[in-house]
């Protein structure tokens, strides 16, 4: 039995602020924007080439035996690219207030692009959630 993780959803403040922040500036797809529910609304959108989206939920329940998270105490959630240096353009040229491209060095972070999966970026939705970019080796966007 395989178990795909498919829908992680990201508690924001603002769903239309949320929604223009991750398809404009961000440049996720968006998937669905509507009212399921007398009162309950759904955004999910879904980064370039993932099968896995983003969803902010309005009206929601919290679903049996789970807790709801407060808007902005989402963190680590991580994006991998082939190629940190043209993520970190497009995003700035977007307008993504974001770190300068880092890896893990001998002394903590250090600047620049560090060897095989040790260069990341790092960014804040607008309610503070965090994310962070990794660059993957190429051969595995293949698979």
């Amino acid at each position: 039995m395989n178990w795909t993780l498919e829908v992680v959803p990201v508690p924001v403040t603002d769903m239309d602020r949320a929604k223009a922040f991750y398809s404009e500036k961000v440049g996720f797809t968006i998937d669905l924007d509507d009212e399921v529910a007398p009162g309950v609304r759904i955004i999910q959108m879904t980064p370039p080439g993932s099968r896995c989206s983003i969803a902010m939920l309005q009206g929601m329940p919290a679903a049996p035996g789970t807790k709801t998270m407060a808007p902005g105490t989402l963190h680590g959630l991580q994006l991998c690219v082939v190629d940190i240096e043209a993520a970190h353009k497009d995003l700035t040229d977007r307008g993504v207030d974001l770190s300068p491209v880092r890896h893990v060095g001998a002394t903590g972070w250090e600047s620049g692009k560090g060897g095989t999966w040790n260069s990341f970026l790092t960014f804040n939705d607008p309610d503070g959630n965090g994310w962070v970019v990794q660059e993957a080796p190429s051969e595995l966007a293949e698979r």
